[in-house]
């Protein structure tokens, strides 16, 4: 066997996604809005003239493809670090030979930093900036955290973000068949018939992660023997067993943690129960800690619902006791009656209007006196003092007496303004 047979062989030996990565933009499947004909990225590409970017995407929509790509099709030395396992002397050592090809050779030079958001904002960060400043180096970042979270501003203006999306169900496909059909570098050399309800089980369960998809189908082609014609029929069954679980993009410490979040939430705030039972399933099955999602919940009964329904307080504790008491899975339950309370409750924010304004009134103002009449008067020498002529309420009809309870300075300040919904018209009528 010669190298270039072992090499063929060695090939052969990676995975399929690894083996299929397209070589060429032709070749690349989806995210047509960024890469499509006569987009900008596109034709930077193409025409090898590309300046720093940040390829932000979920897993598998091909920012790290693109990296492959690019490093194909350009003049430029192509450097490639992982910012989770590279340190601060990696990333010197790589713009130290950056400086030099671009001092000797006059020859660009193009770093690529898998997981970008990994690099410490200190000294990593502001190396790298100084070499994109000075030309030394052009940035191409991929990862899957919002940028504008995890790298310092000066670094973000100075390169261009494209947000990649999570594959369509047709852009899957798409890879899929040309896997089944790739006689070089995929499965075109097995003869495989892949039913429609499998194929679109590993698409669904791939939710949009063309890695994933291709993992799948290798597992199922590779472990099923062929039939006595010699094809390797793909039934649905088949697929289930080798896609068993959904692959969720969730991650209880990034972003999606609080894109998700923030979709419960605002579903509730909304009145729409069944959006707020999806958000929470997907948080619930990808682990997310429950103990987070009911203190949301317990927040919200306050801040979205307050006065035009007070058991709504109530109720979102009882979610807290059962999460407590009885625990996960029996307490999804529970949680979920919370939820569909809260969602279909009467809305009213009138709450935390009221004690923001409050709370901004106290630090922009002095600290006003407390009114004689409302100070302590259960010690001896107080009335001496002048606190007296309290009126106790108790002692009046109905239990109310009009009097001064503000300082005088903020006497006819109002904060609390009931709404109109739910239990709150009494308040307002009241007042």
């Amino acid at each position: 066997m010669d190298l270039f047979d072992q090499s063929i062989d060695n090939a052969r030996l990676k995975p399929l996604a690894e083996r299929m990565r397209p070589q060429t933009l032709e070749e690349f499947v989806g995210q047509e809005d960024i890469v499509g004909e006569g987009k900008l990225l596109r034709r930077a590409i193409e025409a090898d003239r590309l300046t720093s970017v940040i390829l932000y995407g979920p897993p598998g929509s091909g920012k790290s493809t693109l990296a492959h790509i690019i490093s194909n099709m350009t003049n430029a030395q192509f450097l490639k670090i992982n910012a989770v396992t590279a340190g601060l002397n990696d990333i010197k050592k790589l713009i130290t030979e950056a400086e030099n090809n671009l001092k000797y050779y006059q020859k660009r030079t193009i770093f690529f930093i898998d997981e970008i958001h990994s690099l410490k904002r200190g000294p990593q960060q502001d190396i790298l900036l100084e070499s994109v400043e000075k030309g030394i180096v052009i940035l191409i970042g991929a990862t899957t955290e919002n940028p504008f979270f995890h790298l310092k501003g000066p670094l973000i203006s100075r390169s261009t973000i494209f947000q990649l999306s999570q594959l369509e169900d047709k852009d899957i496909k798409k890879i899929v068949y040309n896997a089944l059909q790739d006689k070089k570098r995929g499965l075109g050399g097995y003869k495989v018939e892949l039913q429609d309800q499998a194929l679109d089980h590993i698409v669904n369960m791939s939710n949009g992660d063309a890695r994933c998809a291709l993992n799948a189908l290798e597992l199922a082609v590779l472990t099923t023997p062929p039939s006595e014609d010699g094809v390797i029929h793909i039934s649905l069954d088949i697929a289930e067993q080798s896609v068993q679980k959904k692959r969720v993009n969730y991650d209880s410490s990034g972003d999606n943690h609080y894109d998700v979040i923030s979709a419960f939430i605002k579903s509730i705030r909304g009145s729409d129960p069944d959006a707020a039972l999806y958000w929470y399933a997907r948080m619930t099955l990808a682990g997310e800690d429950q103990r987070f999602i009911v203190r949301r919940l317990i927040i919200h009964a306050s801040e979205d619902i307050g006065m035009a329904d007070p058991n709504a307080m109530l109720i979102a504790h009882a979610a807290w006791n059962a999460l407590e008491c009885v625990g996960m899975p029996e307490a999804r339950i529970p949680i979920a009656q919370a939820i569909i309370y809260l969602s279909t409750a009467p809305k009213s924010n009138s709450v935390v209007q009221a004690i923001n304004s409050a709370m901004e009134d106290v630090k922009k103002s002095r600290d006003y006196p407390v009114p004689s009449h409302l100070k302590d008067a259960h010690y001896r020498g107080a009335a001496a003092l002048g606190n007296t002529g309290y009126k106790y309420p108790h002692d009046y009809p109905d239990h109310y007496v009009k009097q001064q309870y503000m300082p005088k300075t903020l006497e006819n300040t109002r904060y609390y303004y009931p709404s109109d919904q739910g239990r709150e018209k009494r308040y307002r009528l009241k007042r």
